[in-house]
């Protein structure tokens, strides 16, 4: 397949509607991969599909990618490991004793607010967000789906407004290529123009704060609302024994650790550049980090033989091994896309025609599309910055409008895509099923989205 045409949205489409209808995330991705390589290659049903399975292995053979998926396994150990160390029942304990969560509003501020506050590297966000708030959305029966929505609307939103890592570094480094003076200026500039970030961001505290359950939020909810959880129950749901001990220090120091770790590995990989370092190797070594650390209590207090421990890392591997593959699926399914062209033939149909006040707009709907198709905001801007810079460059106007249009949309679709590795993170991290994160999340992005539609019309306006 060479040339550019609607038949590169199809593998995308396919596998994101499979999923959703049938909740059988591995045969929908597998779906659109088998049939991304029978467009790409046209070498007939069988062959194709021994090229799919290929696709699938070659991801392994990044080692970016490799990296991921390791950390997700590795994080399942240190989530199973954490539970079983008597963390979760210290970390509540002291929170009650304290005072400071004794209700599901403030638990779910908490996980907001943790949200805004870890803005290093959106993965760290959800995972620190989702691990430490969990238990507690299990004590005031919130739906975990809820957490999931939480975690994932603070994570990519926050790195895009306050871009002091490597989102910030990636997006400055292709503005610099594409000639724009003053990046930094431009990029900063952008932030208070980022409507679908602030948006979302902004709902999130709505919805904690009216208690406002949309569409399938609100039967999730009233589902988690019948539930009872005691201590006793939690912490058997947990896997904690009798004769551990509840202690807080399990909780506090493995996850400091892993926050303190990432702009650490950060700076080693960048050669003292933390805006350079790798995303990928950093939150490896920061999950390694944690389950070193929370490993070497739960010996030295003797709650675990090294037995026992060595058991508890292989179940929580176990565990992650499902969201780990479908991680491999959806990124052999991107690689397939972009080879394809998909996002290249959604921007083609920018035209001309297009009035210049609707532009913006414009541009972030194509954004969004391009993202949730391939599940990469990432991948989005490589796509869509080298098309709105000339545009703006040509109308003879600051780019500054155009490029939070493409910043904004690939947030958009990125946060509505099954396949985006942040969405599967934030299931991951929350403890929900995956296709049911999406479902009850979906009502909220196209809310946030819907305004920032709104707000790019009126802003192309005032400003072009």
């Amino acid at each position: 397949m060479t040339e550019l045409s609607w038949l590169t949205l199809l593998p995308p489409f396919l596998a994101i509607g499979l999923a959703l209808l049938t909740r059988q995330v591995y045969l929908a991705l597998f779906a659109g991969i088998w049939l991304g390589f029978y467009l790409l290659n046209q070498s007939g049903v069988v062959a194709s599909l021994a090229e799919a399975l290929d696709g699938v292995l070659a991801v392994l053979a990044s080692p970016g990618d490799a990296r991921v998926v390791m950390f997700t396994l590795v994080i399942g150990a240190f989530i199973v490991t954490l539970e079983r160390s008597g963390a979760v029942s210290g970390f509540v304990r002291f929170l009650e004793r304290s005072r400071w969560v004794t209700n599901g509003k403030r638990a779910q501020w908490m996980a907001w607010l943790i949200g805004i506050v870890i803005f290093i590297e959106s993965n760290i966000t959800v995972l620190v967000a989702g691990t430490v708030s969990r238990p507690l959305f299990d004590r005031f029966r919130i739906a975990r789906e809820k957490l999931a929505y939480i975690i994932d609307s603070t994570s990519a939103p926050i790195c895009m407004l306050i871009p002091l890592n490597a989102w910030g570094a990636f997006n400055l480094g292709l503005l610099d290529g594409l000639g724009v003076e003053e990046p930094l200026t431009v990029l900063l500039a952008t932030i208070p123009l980022n409507l679908y970030a602030i948006s979302a961001v902004a709902l999130t505290a709505y919805t904690i704060a009216r208690n406002y359950n949309p569409g399938p939020m609100a039967r999730v909810q009233a589902r988690a609302a019948g539930d009872s959880v005691h201590d006793i129950e939690l912490a058997a749901s947990m896997g904690e024994k009798s004769h551990i001990k509840p202690r807080a220090l399990n909780m506090f120091l493995p996850v400091a650790v892993l926050i303190l770790a990432m702009p650490a590995g950060l700076w080693i990989t960048g050669n003292g550049e933390i805006f350079q370092g790798s995303g990928s190797t950093s939150v490896l070594w920061a999950s390694l980090a944690a389950l070193t650390v929370i490993s070497v209590l739960v010996l030295l207090q003797r709650s675990m033989t090294l037995d026992e421990l060595s058991h508890t890392w292989m179940e929580g591997a176990g565990r992650m091994l499902p969201l780990a593959i479908i991680l491999v699926l959806a990124l052999a399914l991107g690689t397939v896309s972009k080879t394809l062209g998909t996002g290249q033939y959604v921007a083609s149909l920018v035209g001309d025609s297009i009035p210049l006040a609707l532009l913006p707009a414009v541009i972030f709907l194509v954004s969004g599309v391009i993202a949730f198709s391939v599940g990469s905001s990432w991948g989005t801007f490589s796509i869509m910055l080298p098309i709105a810079i000339p545009v703006a460059t040509a109308m003879g106007a600051e780019p500054t409008l155009l490029v939070a249009a493409v910043l904004s949309g690939g947030i958009f679709g990125d946060h509505a895509s099954p396949i985006s590795d942040t969405t599967i993170v934030s299931s991951l991290a929350s403890g929900t099923e995956h296709i049911e994160h999406v479902r009850t999340q979906l009502p909220y992005a196209l809310r946030a989205g819907a305004v920032s539609i709104i707000g790019f019309v009126v802003l192309g306006y005032v400003m072009l």
